[in-house]
């Protein structure tokens, strides 16, 4: 099964595995790019967040979530399986007791980051495709004056370095030539009032370790990492913020897709024809070196100049960066 975008080009992830850290429920961008990957014909497991796992289930289970797994061809998304995950914790040492003895983390089990690696490899033995859809503000209503040490590093461990530890445990059972993407936020690099508690130090984190990281990954197991910028999204998670709906008018204009290292060679067609890059081409060449040369291409500006994308389009292009 296969899907086509909006340009017509078949994208075919028929026979390739893509595990989805952070869907809780169907209006967040994990579960948006789970249906995408799906409807390309990837396999779809799922990282559910430990508290939020048990209502999840049962969702889907009741069938709640039918009419939103619909796929483009009538059929309804499957997911393969449900892993409890907190991504805030690499392993059961760094759990601390009253977590463990929190109500809401009973009877789950194999939830830090490396077990739900080594179950996911127990269970299916690699995967093709990471998708880190997660991020945490406990202070996030507090403008960056206000906001404590402890909100702000917390921010920082639950949105930004839970990327480092799901690609570092993940890696190992990541096939060559997969792809990591995670999603980040304007506000990394502009001001946002309001986007507070160190929220927007955490995307500015995101974005730096995706450079790192696509140059080591891309090294080591031959992997792309990128990172998207889709906009804002009135899911639940971020109706938390208090004024989501403020957020979600800037322009999308401002929101992109970047940075991917991996080392290869290009064509002179390919170095000459960027805006009218196949999608399958743009997988691999989205940001990469070439000798000293790095290439950032910002979706929106470079292959889209004369549309704007809608957020859920930008979604979209997800597909591709694991498609070719």
């Amino acid at each position: 099964m296969s899907q086509r975008g909006s340009q017509g080009l078949p994208i075919d992830l028929t026979g390739k595995r893509a595990f989805i850290a952070g869907v809780a429920d169907d209006n967040g961008y994990g579960w948006a790019i789970a249906k995408a990957l799906a409807a390309a014909g990837a396999e779809i497991l799922v990282g559910t967040w430990v508290p939020a796992l048990n209502i999840f289930e049962t969702s889907l289970r009741r069938g709640k979530f039918d009419e939103s797994r619909k796929l483009p061809d009538g059929s309804l998304m499957e997911i393969a399986k449900v892993y409890p995950l907190d991504a805030v914790y690499d392993t059961p040492e760094d759990v601390p007791e009253d977590v463990k003895a929190n109500k809401r983390y009973a009877g789950a089990s194999n939830w830090t980051v490396k077990e739900v690696a080594e179950t996911v490899k127990n269970d299916f033995g690699s995967i093709d495709i990471l998708v880190h859809s997660l991020a945490n503000g406990p202070e996030v209503t507090k403008p960056l004056l206000e906001t404590s040490r402890r909100g702000y590093l917390a921010a920082i461990s639950a949105s930004s370095y839970s990327f480092v530890s799901l690609l570092q445990h993940f890696l190992p059972i990541m096939n060559p030539g997969g792809a990591s993407i995670s999603l980040t936020y304007i506000a990394s690099e502009r001001i946002i009032p309001g986007y507070g508690g160190g929220m927007s130090s955490a995307k500015a984190a995101l974005e730096s370790d995706t450079r790192v990281l696509a140059y080591e990954a891309g090294r080591k197991g031959k992997i792309r990492v990128n990172t998207i910028s889709a906009g804002p999204l009135g899911s639940r998670a971020a109706k938390a913020i208090g004024f989501i709906e403020k957020m979600m008018s800037i322009p999308m204009s401002m929101h992109h897709c970047k940075r991917s290292y991996w080392q290869m060679k290009l064509a002179t067609q390919q170095h000459s024809s960027c805006p009218r890059w196949r999608l399958q081409s743009l997988a691999q060449l989205s940001t990469l070196t070439m000798g000293s040369t790095q290439w950032d291409l910002h979706l929106t500006a470079q292959l889209y100049p004369h549309r704007r994308l809608s957020a859920l389009e930008l979604v979209q292009r997800t597909v591709d960066f694991a498609g070719n």
